[in-house]
């Protein structure tokens, strides 16, 4: 008799994972071995393994050569992958009419992260945007679209926020923008002077890590476009990251591209100011725009 497929995806999920620890384990191949012959960092094969993560069809397939897997075993394992891959439904969902394939993905790794990473030229981080700042911007990025689209596209990023003020599991938010974010008039000045004063009331969270990045620095903080990277817990490094490009943003999850970011991270930080510099340069900055 043919086993049974369990009928949620997060059961299916966890029943390929330890199908799939177990046959490594049974090779003495290393979590490392598994992510080299799949292209990935080690924290997503622990992800599958763990079943936090399905699998795509790339993925299967080369799971099933690496381990050997008989073809008379293959038809179950198929069936856990595919029912793994389901989704329930998640808030974002309410939002499918305005959010890009893209952007819930973006979401959903945020939502699944314990720690995130943005670098930022020109704007501040979305997710400590004032909703004005966040109407300014979003209203000129997707200017083919409505006021109720945008209204929703507000939403979803006002909504994304509460990672940030959760009391029982915040968001580890990390990051870095330059100086030119501070200085932009996005919204006009009014706007901009009530972001600045967000910046200085989220950055006394103890879960909040921001810094600037002066002009006096200049080359060294604007090398590259915005990205963001997310590390779920327990884990060393970042399992994906989304780095902007003209046409969209593009999607990192291969073991060399996550290193060169987190060296590149590593840059920033260094170019940037202290958290207690940054402070006193925001403040600095708010009360220039507000005198004028």
């Amino acid at each position: 008799m043919a086993a049974t497929i369990p009928s949620s995806p997060a059961t299916a999920r966890k029943q390929f994972g330890s199908d799939i620890r177990r046959r490594r384990e049974e090779r003495d191949f290393t979590a490392a071995d598994v992510a080299t012959h799949l292209g990935c960092s080690i924290s997503k094969v622990t992800r599958i393994e763990t079943g936090q993560r399905s699998t795509n069809p790339d993925d299967y397939d080369a799971l099933m050569e690496l381990f050997d897997v008989p073809e008379d075993e293959r038809s179950h394992l198929e069936a856990l992958a595919k029912r793994g891959r389901k989704r329930t439904s998640m808030w974002w969902d309410a939002y499918a009419d305005v959010l890009s394939s893209r952007y819930a993905e973006f979401i959903r790794y945020e939502h699944e992260a314990a720690a995130v990473f943005d670098y930022q030229v020109v704007y501040i981080p979305s997710l400590l945007q004032t909703e004005d700042y966040a109407r300014a911007v979003t209203g000129v990025g997707f200017a083919a679209l409505g006021p109720d689209q945008i209204d929703s596209l507000v939403e979803v990023r006002m909504r994304r926020q509460r990672r940030i003020h959760h009391e029982d599991d915040p968001l580890q938010f990390s990051g870095v923008i330059t100086q030119a974010a501070l200085e932009f008039h996005v919204g006009g000045p009014a706007v901009q002077v009530a972001q600045l004063r967000r910046l200085r009331e989220v950055m006394a969270l103890p879960n909040v890590d921001l810094r600037v990045i002066p002009f006096s620095k200049g080359e060294e903080g604007t090398q590259t476009g915005a990205f963001s990277m997310f590390t779920n817990e327990d884990q060393e490094g970042p399992e994906a990251a989304f780095a902007e490009a003209v046409t969209g943003s593009v999607f990192v999850d291969d073991a060399l591209g996550l290193r060169r970011l987190v060296r590149l991270s590593n840059y920033l930080t260094d170019a940037a100011l202290s958290v207690t510099e940054s402070l006193e340069l925001i403040e600095q900055t708010e009360r220039k725009l507000a005198s004028e």
